[in-house]
């Protein structure tokens, strides 16, 4: 800072150390021609079972009621193969029988892949997907939710999340509307975002309601603009004596950054949620005229008027609370059935009414979910946490569709082809975006290569 800034830097320049002072906060702009420019991440809470989705196993049926190791395929249990596991101990015994599959598969599309009879109505839409069927994770308990959206384990502390680094990188497309918002319950453990990147770097969580989208957003009482703005100024000349006071402090930077961004979006925001100006057939689209959906399909529609207006990152979690609404430990046939039901027809939705309006192209829509499930029963008609091997698929933002990357052994236990950690799919959002990570490091903050992870070239365009 001052004299003494200039004169430490004439030291390390001296010294042959001043490489470090070259680095700069990021401009906003991309580090090269991007693909994509928004991203839309369904997150599906509790485990989504892959063989129950989009990777379907018939030897489970075969097979179903013996052992593992009563099969020909006993050899997924050997240590070496589980010892990527980085939470409590997995209890083998208890899924060592073999549980059949509970839903029918069918091919669809030009493509042929073949998807669950719980998801007709994306199933229809699979000539658009990107399907990965190899990827992995670590944390066989529920901090796994934080893990997808990290790259880290929860054991290793807390670390951005991929909107954050996404928001960090690029600049605004809209200066009236956040270009990081999560919607839907997100648990304790998994509410903030960016972490050593700041506060300001946390997504601004939303409920669709444009009477009261978020929390404080509007005034106990009836103001006029003019009143608003009178409050608004007084707010502004105390916030910047406060930041001569405390000029390094993130938080009043970020406090001060939300406020403003809060004045401008009490119009936008409202706005944008208002669905009254969409068609009859776009609302029943999205599944809004039924009871099974509407929550949901409320949600993405949002999310599609969201980006249509210029915002970059939405996160959107189905099922939150507790473990999450898909964490199927017994009654998986009722559990998946039900929570496919709600979310099928609105992101099947999602895909058409974007590529209708020219925005898949340069929209990425993720499904994902924290960890699959396992072949093995529990609790007699429930699967356990499942971290070797499960699925998710990409659509859109230049990747290609129709196409199934990476597979899974016989039984749907182990990644096995093309195997993938979940920080793949982060590189391959960030390379799409036209983003390096490694050119958005912090100093201080240096990450491992696993972090970073490696794009899936397979599947872009």
């Amino acid at each position: 800072m001052g004299f003494t800034g200039l004169a430490l830097g004439a030291m390390l320049q001296r010294d042959g150390k001043a490489s470090e002072l070259t680095w700069a906060l990021p401009d906003g702009r991309p580090h090269f021609s991007p693909q994509a420019r928004s991203v839309i991440w369904l997150f599906m809470n509790g485990g989504v079972s892959q063989m129950e989705s989009f990777d379907p196993k018939p030897m489970l049926t075969k097979y179903a009621g013996k052992k593992i190791s009563e099969t020909p395929f006993a050899g997924v249990q050997d240590a070496g193969k589980l010892a990527i596991e980085r939470s409590f101990a997995m209890n083998a015994e208890q899924r060592s029988v073999l549980y059949p599959l509970q839903v029918g598969f069918r091919p669809h599309g030009q493509s042929g892949i073949e998807v669950s009879d719980w998801f007709p109505n994306v199933a229809r839409r699979v000539d658009k997907l990107a399907v990965i069927r190899s990827l992995w994770t670590t944390d066989s308990n529920h901090g796994a939710q934080t893990q997808f959206h990290t790259g880290r384990n929860s054991l290793d502390g807390e670390f951005p999340t991929l909107g954050a680094w996404v928001h960090y990188g690029l600049g605004s497309l809209n200066q009236n509307l956040p270009q990081f918002i999560s919607i839907g319950q997100r648990e304790y453990w998994n509410k903030k975002d960016g972490h050593y990147l700041g506060p300001a770097h946390d997504a601004v969580p939303l409920r669709i309601d444009p009477g009261n989208p978020l929390d404080y957003g509007r005034s106990e009482r009836p103001f006029s603009r003019r009143d608003r703005s009178v409050g608004m100024d007084l707010v502004r000349e105390l916030n910047a004596l406060s930041g001569v006071e405390y000029p390094q402090d993130p938080g009043l930077a970020a406090r001060i950054a939300s406020y403003e961004l809060a004045y401008r979006m009490q119009m936008s925001v409202p706005e944008i949620l208002d669905f009254s100006r969409e068609t009859a057939e776009t609302r029943s689209l999205y599944g809004l005229d039924h009871a099974h959906c509407r929550d949901f399909g409320q949600q993405l529609l949002a999310a599609r008027r969201f980006v249509e207006s210029g915002v970059r990152f939405i996160q959107i979690q189905h099922g939150g609370g507790g473990a999450g609404a898909w964490d199927a430990h017994s009654g998986l046939r009722a559990n998946h059935a039900g929570n496919a039901l709600a979310v099928d027809q609105p992101i099947a939705g999602l895909l058409i009414d974007l590529e209708r309006r020219g925005l898949l192209d340069e929209t990425i829509v993720l499904f994902a979910s924290e960890f699959g499930r396992t072949p093995g029963s529990q609790s007699s008609d429930g699967r356990d946490h499942h971290i070797f091997g499960f699925s998710v698929w990409m659509a859109g933002g230049g990747l290609k569709g129709g196409v199934v990357h990476g597979a899974t052994d016989e039984l749907g236990f182990h990644a096995v082809e093309n195997r993938h950690y979940v920080t793949d799919i982060h590189a391959t959002i960030l390379g799409q975006l036209g983003l390096d990570s490694r050119k958005l490091e912090v100093p201080g903050r240096k990450r491992l290569a696993i972090d970073h992870g490696t794009p899936i070239h397979e599947i872009i365009a």
